[in-house]
């Protein structure tokens, strides 16, 4: 499992909430995004949404899987 902590720059809107799941589609690990003690899945723009992110705050990514390092690190960069 990777885990890492991003400080959001910009707030999910539906648009980049949108580009953030198709990231996270792309690879084969369970990716999970987490704020303020209620983690969802990162595919699903649904669950995303309703954490309801931020500029400024600070969300926990983790994944686990065969590409987790990689998909990690991409879908951070959507954040960041």
């Amino acid at each position: 499992m990777v885990e890492m902590n991003v400080e959001v720059k910009k707030a999910l809107d539906t648009r980049l909430a949108a580009f953030f799941v198709q990231t996270a589609s792309k690879y084969k690990s369970t990716i999970k995004i987490e704020l303020e003690n209620k983690i969802v899945n990162a595919k699903s723009l649904m669950c995303l949404i309703s954490l309801g992110i931020d500029e400024g705050c600070t969300v926990k990514l983790s994944a686990d899987g065969e590409d987790a390092q990689v998909a990690v690190e991409d879908v951070a960069s959507v954040l960041s």
